[in-house]
Order: C-alpha cells, then sequence, then structure tokens
C-alpha cells in the first residue's frame, strides 16, 4: 500500500489532520453525514488533485454508535480520491475491526488508535500504566495492518504533554517498525506553553529515530494551539491537527483557517519561520487556494452555529473592514496582508461611530449623496450621535440615507 500522507511528511510537505467533523463533536456540534462528504471535498478542493496528500480527513469515530459508524463510512465512499479519509478508534481490538471496516475499500483510508502516554491517562483510558498501554499500542497498529493492508495505520498518543519523551520516543519508534504511518502526540488538555511542546517534540523525535513520522494535536485551552503548533512545525514535524474555526474539545485547537493562511499567504516569511532554506513553497505539493477559506469557514459556521467575529482572524467579519480616518487614506498601511488579492474579500467601508468625514462622504456618495464640506460635517456629526444615542458603535446605512434624504432637502436634523 503506498502512503501519501507519510510520503508528504517524510518530503517536508505538510499534512493537515482536519478534526472539525471529528473532535468538533466534543465541542457540541454535530455534523450530519451528508454535511461531512461536503466539507471533506471542500477542503480537499483547497489543494486541488493533491487533497489526498495534504489533508486527512477525520470523518469520525465509529464506536460512537451505528449512526456514526455510518457517517464515517459514508465520507470514505464519497469523498476517496479527494483527501485521505480516517477513522478513528479506542485502543481495543473491537474497536480497531470496527474502525477499519467504517474505511476499507477507500483510497488512502487510515485508521487512527487513540493509546494513552501518560501513566495518570493510561490509568483511566485502560487501567494500566504507560509503558504497558504503550506497548499494547504496537499490537495495535499490526492488527490494523493485518485486517486489511489497505488500510494505514495511525497512533495518537494521548495526554504526550505530561508524558516521558523518551518512552514515547522508544515507543514510537516500534510503531513504525509494525508498520505505523504517523505517530500523533496530543497535549490532550491544551497545558503547553511553545517552548514545552518544542522541547516535547525535539526529544521525542530525537529517541524515535530517523523514519518516524510525528504529527501534532495541541489543544487550545490557554490560547496557545497555534503558537504550540508551529513550535512543533519548527521542531520538523509536518503533520498538524487543526479543525475549521478551531471548534474542538473545551476551547477547541489549532483553527485550519488560521494554520494555512499563516504558512501560505507569504511563503518566503513561512520558510523563515520554519528554518527552511531554498525553495519558498518547500510546504506544497500544491499551494492552499485561499480564497477558498473564507468560503468553506462560512460554511461551517452556518452548520456548527458557532460564529464568526469581528475578531476571528482571516476569515471574520472585521477582516477588511475601515471605520476610521487614518485606515480610511491608506487601507494597506493597517492591514498585514491583502485581503482581496489573498482571500478575495472585497474591502468594506463600516459606518460607526469612529468616523471621519471622509468616511461619511464615501459612505454617502455608495448612498447616491455627494455631500459638500458643510454638509459632511453635519452628517459626520448625525453619525456620532446616533451611535452614542442608540449605545451600539454601528449606524445603520439606511439610517443614514434617510437623514442624508431630509439634508439635502433642508430637513435633516
Amino acid at each position: 500500500m503506498r502512503d501519501v500522507v507519510r510520503e508528504s511528511a517524510l518530503a517536508g510537505r505538510l499534512v493537515v489532520w482536519e478534526e472539525s467533523a471529528r473532535d468538533g463533536a466534543q465541542a457540541k456540534t454535530l455534523m450530519p453525514p451528508g454535511f461531512r462528504v461536503r466539507l471533506a471535498r471542500e477542503h480537499g478542493a483547497v489543494f486541488g488533485s493533491d487533497g489526498p496528500r495534504h489533508v486527512v480527513f477525520a470523518a469520525g469515530f465509529p464506536a460512537v454508535c451505528a449512526e456514526e459508524f455510518e457517517a464515517v463510512r459514508q465520507v470514505a465512499v464519497e469523498a476517496e480520491g479527494q483527501v485521505s479519509v480516517a477513522a478513528v478508534c479506542r485502543g481495543t481490538r473491537d474497536d480497531v475491526r470496527q474502525a477499519v471496516a467504517s474505511v476499507r475499500g477507500s483510497a488512502h483510508a487510515r485508521v487512527m488508535v487513540v493509546v494513552p502516554a501518560s501513566d495518570p491517562m493510561a490509568r483511566v483510558m485502560v487501567h494500566q500504566d504507560a509503558r504497558a498501554a504503550l506497548a499494547r499500542g504496537t499490537d495495535l497498529v499490526k492488527a490494523v495492518r493485518e485486517l486489511d493492508e489497505g488500510v494505514a495505520a495511525d497512533v495518537c498518543l494521548a495526554d504526550a504533554s505530561r508524558a516521558d519523551p523518551a518512552l514515547m520516543g522508544d515507543a514510537a519508534g516500534e510503531f513504525t517498525s509494525a508498520g505505523a504511518g504517523a505517530v500523533i502526540l496530543a497535549d490532550t488538555v491544551g497545558r503547553q506553553f511553545p517552548a514545552e511542546a518544542a522541547g516535547m517534540f525535539a526529544r521525542v523525535g530525537a529517541a524515535a529515530g530517523a523514519g518516524t513520522v510525528l504529527g501534532a494535536h495541541l489543544h487550545n485551552d490557554l490560547g496557545l494551539g497555534l503558537a504550540n503548533t508551529v513550535q512543533a512545525l519548527q521542531a520538523g514535524v509536518r503533520i498538524a491537527a487543526s479543525s475549521w474555526l478551531g471548534i474542538a474539545e473545551r476551547s477547541g485547537m489549532a483553527a485550519t483557517e488560521q494554520l494555512l493562511f499563516l504558512l501560505a499567504h507569504d511563503p518566503e516569511r513561512a520558510a523563515t519561520l520554519l528554518g527552511s532554506s531554498g525553495d519558498a513553497d518547500r510546504l506544497w505539493w500544491r499551494a492552499p487556494d485561499l480564497t477558498r477559506l473564507p468560503v468553506i469557514a462560512a460554511m461551517v459556521s452556518e452548520q456548527t452555529g458557532v460564529p464568526l467575529t469581528v475578531t476571528t482572524p482571516v476569515v471574520g467579519t472585521g477582516v477588511a473592514t475601515i471605520s476610521t480616518g487614518t485606515p480610511f487614506v491608506d487601507p494597506g498601511l493597517f492591514q498585514p496582508y491583502d485581503p482581496r488579492a489573498l482571500l478575495g474579500i472585497e474591502p468594506d467601508i463600516v459606518l460607526t461611530h469612529l468616523a471621519s468625514t471622509r468616511v461619511v462622504t464615501a459612505v454617502a456618495a455608495r448612498l447616491g449623496h455627494h455631500l459638500d464640506a458643510d454638509r459632511a460635517r453635519a452628517a459626520t456629526a448625525w453619525v456620532k450621535r446616533r451611535a452614542y444615542r442608540a449605545g451600539r458603535a454601528t449606524v445603520d446605512e439606511e439610517a443614514l440615507a434617510a437623514y442624508l434624504d431630509g439634508l439635502t432637502s433642508g430637513a435633516g436634523s
């Protein structure tokens, strides 16, 4: 079996392990099977025909119930060839058999077995110590390979951030020798600081040895999920778990749209960030189409009810908006990138209590009113009064249009 995900990681290309359908369920969201298929296809399309080499779509946890099994199966069948589809399971032979059955026959199918890496987590999950749990992980990798040679086997080490790096490294090497494609280190509780994440991946990688492919699954409970993922990438990791809008258990994890944009919007800076040299596009077989990110994010928001806010990076409602005077004069000076060129988001002037006369004049022109200096000052004063009286920053343009109609006729107040 050709493992295109492992090949990509070993070649230094980034693989996104997409968790919005699986870990996102623990954020109290439920994606119906048809939507999971649609999302998998849309995500794969970000990379065109290279979707399976850049995206592992964690379709679900088949052991949850019969409906979840069928949802995973539907993704495996209907998104085949557009992403690599993965089923996630606990470290039992029954769960492994069920997970393999859910993706069997799909091109580039995978099963990820969750194995506890720390003593506290091992005692809770499997009633053993970490050493025994990790040793059993090797048998589970072999079980996946024996059940179906066409299904890749991966291992997720739960609670890696509180585990012994040397022990995890030795186990990762054993998993790889048994046929594992990748070993994912999970900061399951989102406790790490960036330096701690960097140290963990460096130490585990050194202990695991050449040929072991590590991945990062880092939660965001301290608001550091993306920063910690960058640390993993700087340590040479090329499989990074993320989720659209960051939805995942508790406070979520690194947001897919933020991770992709960070690494693709300025290839030269990304290469510097990751300590790469030479080809600035070496992270990709095909660079992601960033204009698809806002569309997918909006789709996920509508389905899950997770809002896109004015402060959501990359895909939020505040991107490309202008509401004050100086940014209006030179918008590029107040943005780290060009939203129109990179994301396909058109600039938008938003009328607020901070508006200058230039902003009000521009909005008025858009509404069909051409204001002289006196009327511009009067309209600006009206906008500010309106905002403060309402106790809300944004002023509705229809209200401004009605005011301007009265102002033009001499009746405005």
